[in-house]
């Protein structure tokens, strides 16, 4: 087997292969939010949606695995069980995948998007 250099895991080079996948598997209503000079947490917060428990389950699965086998980084994931809502955190990238109805519960993007005034 030949060994092959990892790609250099920027927070920017994971956001592009987090939109990448999610594009790939058919995410819906992808949102990015910019976290930098905000919190700690990391650089950038992604919010999207999948049609089922099923898929929200294969996209989760599928974007770890691609973050693993390009850059070597081993995201931490909680809810893949319930396929309801899956947090995948890399570190500097922190990806929310919702099935719909539990999106618009929850409304995260309201609590991280900057407010308008009128």
């Amino acid at each position: 087997m030949i060994a092959t250099a990892k790609t250099q895991a920027t927070s920017e080079t994971l956001l592009a292969a987090v939109l990448s996948s999610l594009s790939d598997d058919k995410a819906e209503d992808v949102v990015q939010i910019d976290l930098r000079g905000k919190t700690e947490i990391g650089d950038y917060m992604i919010i999207c949606s999948g049609r089922s428990s099923r898929q929200v389950a294969a996209m989760s699965e599928k974007l770890v695995e691609r973050l693993k086998g390009e850059f070597g980084v081993v995201a931490r994931t909680e809810g893949k069980g319930t396929g309801d809502w899956v947090l995948i955190d890399t570190g500097d990238v922190i990806v929310h995948i919702f099935r719909p109805e539990v999106r618009e519960f929850y409304q995260l993007e309201k609590m991280w998007q900057p407010t308008t005034t009128n």
